[in-house]
């Protein structure tokens, strides 16, 4: 095993802060006595994590010395982590499609509509680089669309009790990670030919990934392969998305084209894969400039590696990619 591979198994099996109780306890707070009081509580939590959680708080640290123009003081690294229990707070209203708490302002939606307009789905991949479940905004706007994402039912108990309980419809939509790769693909396949949104995240490698390297502020780092070999084995519309959190009760949801229909001919794929994970880690890295503060990898992001290079000469991604990846997505929140 790599120094990589070791780094992200160390940060796979760092105790949560929280579980059950602190999710139902969140929870009660916000439908008992609503956003303002349950908000209220969100910086004696961002002082639970600064003093707690040490190496949480050195990666914030260390990464916003790479976004800021200033050296980042413990403020900056209070203010990243209340931006972060702020998203997760605005889960629970967001999931229970408590949509009118908010203001969103939606960029790039006419591009996605055409795509979705077509009627054979759309791919989206996010990140997290702000809420990925401001992506449920859209169902103001297309209240007929199913918005479909991954996540490890089994691996996040805690996280489907939640969804069970606000919103019954969207746990049913919900596509297990914890499958096979195939049958996970197949889902995919079949989702989109509903015509469903599928959603996915892209941004993080976990041991057994297969990983292609990019640069990313100021550095190199490395990005799984997955979600673009799935793209090119479906040859389905992709489009980014990126949720940023303003502030408040503000959303921006920024949704950006990527392509038609991806094809990964045999004799140009490792350079097509390249080149895809090249263009969504600059737009990620745009984003996260625009918003440094919502960037919530709290691990070393850019660990080194001695086997980046595309290594997988099949399309389609095995089962330890999807698997392992969906499982720490959903374990961190943002499944």
């Amino acid at each position: 095993m790599n120094v990589a591979q070791r780094n992200a198994a160390a940060w796979k099996r760092r105790p949560e802060g929280g579980g059950f109780f602190a999710i139902w306890l969140i929870r009660a707070i916000a439908r008992y006595g609503g956003r303002a009081v349950a908000r209220s509580l969100l910086w004696p939590i961002t002082c639970y994590f600064l003093l707690m959680r040490g190496p949480e708080r050195r990666a914030s640290r260390a990464y916003l010395r790479r976004v800021l123009p200033v050296r980042p003081t413990l403020w900056h690294v209070a203010r990243h982590i209340h931006t972060f229990a702020s998203t997760i707070l605005d889960r629970v209203f967001l999931l229970s499609g408590q949509l009118e708490r908010f203001d969103f302002d939606v960029q790039g939606l006419p591009g996605l509509d055409a795509q979705l307009d077509r009627g054979t789905g759309a791919l989206v991949l996010g990140s997290h680089l702000g809420s990925f479940d401001a992506l449920r905004a859209l169902a103001a706007r297309r209240p007929q669309l199913r918005v479909r994402v991954l996540l490890d039912k089994a691996h996040n108990p805690a996280m489907q009790q939640l969804l069970d309980a606000l919103n019954p419809r969207l746990a049913a939509d919900i596509i297990d990670a914890g499958q096979p790769g195939t049958a996970i693909v197949l889902a995919i396949r079949e989702a989109l030919a509903e015509g469903a949104l599928v959603a996915m995240l892209a941004d993080r490698v976990l041991p057994g990934d297969t990983a292609e390297p990019a640069p990313f502020l100021g550095d190199t780092a490395r990005f799984p392969l997955a979600p673009w070999q799935i793209a090119g084995v479906l040859q389905v519309p992709v489009t980014l998305a990126f949720g940023l959190y303003r502030g408040g009760n503000r959303y921006e949801l920024v949704f950006e084209a990527l392509s038609d229909g991806i094809s990964l001919p045999r004799h140009e794929r490792r350079q097509v894969l390249a080149g895809l994970v090249q263009t969504y880690a600059a737009r990620l890295q745009h984003h996260a400039r625009r918003a440094p503060y919502n960037w919530f990898n709290f691990f070393d992001f850019w660990q080194p590696d001695d086997a980046t290079a595309v290594r997988d000469e099949s399309p389609q991604p095995g089962p330890g990619d999807l698997r392992a990846r969906r499982r720490h997505d959903a374990a961190r929140g943002h499944g």
